[in-house]
């Protein structure tokens, strides 16, 4: 389920801040099920079939059938190459990377989600990559234009995304069609919307209007693209100060809150954590909420839930206030390994991967979404028309900070705007808080 597999992207970060500070973990066995990675100036470089070594995070039967079985092979026959691929758990590729850097056994290449970034190019650990994607034809560059910058460290490119993901609007056109609601385009319309979707018994809501998602670390994405449509960001353009608690940051959070709390709130189920919990339990899916907000993996895994409800759901573009923005971008991607004397043939890899057909091959086995904008015509696309809206709204998906602090950061802006949502603080209150206390994170990244 991409949703799962998201929240691991952007929750294994913390060990690869680790290795940004230079901290590796004890170098204990590598035990993934393969041989280590041939780094090294000398390592197989005139090799006539030379070996790629690859590490991809996760467990996916459907990823690894589609990699192992048909991706590689196709890529090795192309290529005059072996490539040796190994899965490792997302909860043991950072420690069994640390492993490798330490014993100079790590892969050639391996994937990690954008979170790592910024830790990995700050120890030095990963290959810059612009001299490559400057080299591409113009026409692939544009096509995957809006998901590269998810894979980029102060302005350099060293992540190469396989797949992407987003949040939007989702809504059940049924009940917006009863209460006389036409889908609203902006975020104050949404509210609005809302007040007239809601249904109460006594104090209590039976159907919430608008829901976003508010579980832990989700309200930091959620509140992130309200932020974005304020015209507001999250921190500083070189990523060292806080500036969410601007005027555009109390604004989103006042909107954010205003949905859960007050006499006029529209939502219920606070903290509620719908992405990993069954489609069919999400409250689009149960009539239990008439929008929701939800990632293109679980709009189409509710649809697949519940036989039906494909017809009846709808997903807004990105809702505007100063500016339509929401969270999204890359989620998986590759990284090439600095110390690789293969950086050509990882390239070439990595190439392949996101190749037009191969990427769209490569999303349907994960549930995510293509990183080619071209995408939107391709088959997988055009056969699930709910993802359509998601490739369209690639331009405005604005990613986590790719800063070495981030996690720790996102972890103390969590903490606070929980406060704010359960209106135990203000706004303004919650975000100067959460400012005061992870500007030393910043500043000592």
């Amino acid at each position: 389920m991409i949703t799962n597999r998201w929240t691991a992207v952007n929750g294994r970060g913390l060990l690869a801040a680790a290795t940004a500070a230079g901290v590796l973990l004890a170098a204990t066995a590598c035990g993934t099920g393969g041989d280590g990675g041939t780094t090294g100036a000398g390592a197989g470089g005139g090799d006539a079939n030379p070996t790629l070594t690859v590490w991809f995070p996760g467990n996916s039967a459907p990823e690894i059938e589609l990699v192992t079985k048909k991706l590689v092979p196709e890529f090795e026959a192309a290529n005059k190459a072996k490539v040796q691929v190994t899965f490792v758990d997302w909860a043991q590729i950072s420690p069994k990377l640390n492993a490798g850097f330490a014993g100079n056994s790590a892969p050639d290449m391996f994937g990690h989600g954008p979170a790592a970034a910024a830790g990995f190019a700050a120890a030095k650990r990963i290959e810059p990559l612009d001299d490559r994607i400057a080299a591409l034809p113009a026409e692939d560059r544009t096509d995957l234009e809006p998901y590269l910058a998810g894979g980029q460290v102060d302005g350099a490119q060293y992540l190469i995304p396989l797949g992407g993901n987003g949040v939007l609007v989702a809504y059940r056109k049924d009940l917006l069609s009863a209460a006389g609601v036409t889908e609203p385009t902006t975020w104050a319309q949404a509210a609005e919307a809302a007040g007239k979707l809601t249904v109460r018994e006594g104090g209590t809501i039976q159907r919430a209007g608008l829901m976003l998602q508010s579980a832990k670390i989700q309200r930091v994405q959620s509140f992130q693209g309200l932020i974005g449509s304020e015209g507001g960001t999250l921190l500083s353009q070189d990523g060292r100060q806080v500036t969410w608690n601007s005027p555009e940051g109390v604004k989103a959070l006042e909107y954010f809150a205003g949905l859960y709390s007050g006499d006029a709130k529209v939502s219920d189920q606070l903290g509620r954590d719908f992405a990993n919990q069954p489609a069919g339990q999400n409250p689009l899916a149960t009539g239990k909420a008439a929008m929701v907000s939800a990632t293109a993996g679980q709009v189409l895994q509710m649809v697949k839930a519940v036989p039906g409800l494909a017809s009846k759901i709808g997903v807004l573009p990105p809702l505007k206030a100063a500016d339509a923005k929401t969270f999204g971008g890359a989620t998986t991607g590759l990284f090439v390994n600095a110390d690789s004397a293969k950086k050509d043939l990882a390239w070439k890899f990595a190439e392949f991967m996101v190749s037009k057909g191969v990427n769209e091959r490569y999303a349907e086995a994960v549930g995510g979404l293509p990183v080619r904008a071209s995408a939107a015509q391709g088959a997988y696309v055009t056969g699930q028309p709910l993802l359509k809206p998601f490739i369209d709204a690639a331009p405005a998906y604005q990613g986590s900070p790719n800063v070495p602090a981030w996690v720790q950061v996102r972890d103390v802006l969590d903490k606070h705007l929980e406060e704010a949502l359960a209106g135990k603080a203000t706004a303004k209150k919650a975000l100067d808080d959460a400012a005061a206390e992870a500007g030393p994170l910043l500043a000592a990244q």
